[in-house]
């Protein structure tokens, strides 16, 4: 007797277009992940389309026209927009090119420190034993020191570079990174499926990148998400204590620290990099928030 058997082709299809259903309703839902992402893409552009807006060279100036306070309603866009500081540079110009330089810095910080804490806690997680006590280890010795503190040693000892603050930085943000990677891979590693691949005979490279990371990636992506405006925040101070972006590059941290000796008499040196950074923390905080609604299982709208 001849048995009909279904076809089985229809099936994945259409989890696949449930789950990515699931996801869209969960990005729509979630208001802290509009308003971040949106945040975050008026930010970007912005400091991207920066060559095309500014319209004065951001790292020279002259004492004729120092201090002048905004000139938006005086001369319109043709003229300084947010006034000049105390060397006759032009704010705005400043503000959107440390812009660049800031993002730029945290991204990078951020690949570069996951990559490490990626890799270091799959195999501390995978391999266990010796390997695994060795770099918990440091993660302890890591973690028991001020991030700032650490960095700023560093830098004291390489010297203030745009190459040297993304080194230090990746050097030391791939450490909790590394620390939830190990715990997702331990849960992981005891379940049926990876088990059964041992068995099939997969080596522990396929094992660790096919099986086991795409089963870490969640957690991964939220803690990226969020740790974007910690090291926003950390460029800045050791830009401000003058251990960062050295002059006459424009940075955030550096144009507060120049102008807090003029806060009384021309404050808007201050204010203007002091909200493009609080703004620009504040936004992707509010897309970490909103990738973790949407990416935590556990989470409800």
């Amino acid at each position: 007797m001849n048995i009909a058997v279904p076809p089985r082709t229809a099936a994945a299809p259409v989890q696949t277009g449930r789950a990515f259903s699931a996801v869209r309703h969960k990005i729509t839902s979630s208001k802290l992940f509009m308003i971040g992402a949106v945040g975050v893409f008026v930010i970007a552009l912005i400091c991207l389309l920066a060559p095309w807006i500014v319209a004065f060279d951001p790292e020279q100036g002259g004492l004729q026209s120092r201090l002048l306070p905004p000139q938006w309603f005086s001369e319109g866009l043709g003229g300084h927009v947010l006034g000049t500081d105390q060397l006759g540079r032009d704010v705005l110009s400043r503000v959107l090119v440390g812009g660049q330089y800031s993002l730029m810095i945290a991204l990078t910080v951020v690949v570069g420190g996951m990559l490490i804490g990626i890799a270091l806690g799959l195999i501390a997680g995978y391999f266990g034993g010796i390997a695994d006590a060795i770099i918990m280890r440091v993660v302890d010795v890591m973690m028991s020191l001020p991030t700032l503190i650490v960095a700023l040693c560093f830098v004291a000892v390489l010297g203030p570079s745009f190459q040297n603050v993304i080194i230090v930085l990746a050097l030391t943000s791939w450490v909790l990174t590394a620390r939830v990677v190990r715990g997702s891979t331990l849960a992981v590693r005891s379940t049926d499926y990876i088990a059964a691949a041992r068995v099939m005979g997969a080596g522990g490279g396929r094992m660790m990148i096919r099986e086991i990371l795409p089963n870490v990636l969640p957690p991964i992506l939220i803690m990226a998400s969020q740790q974007i405006g910690v090291i926003l925040l950390t460029e800045a101070g050791m830009s401000f204590l003058g251990m960062g972006i050295p002059a006459p590059t424009p940075s955030w941290g550096g144009m507060i620290a120049g102008g807090q000796a003029y806060i009384a008499t021309a404050p808007w040196i201050v204010v203007a990099p002091g909200m493009a950074l609080m703004l620009a923390v504040l936004a992707f905080n509010l897309l970490g928030d909103g990738v973790r609604d949407v990416l935590d299982p556990r989470s409800t709208n």
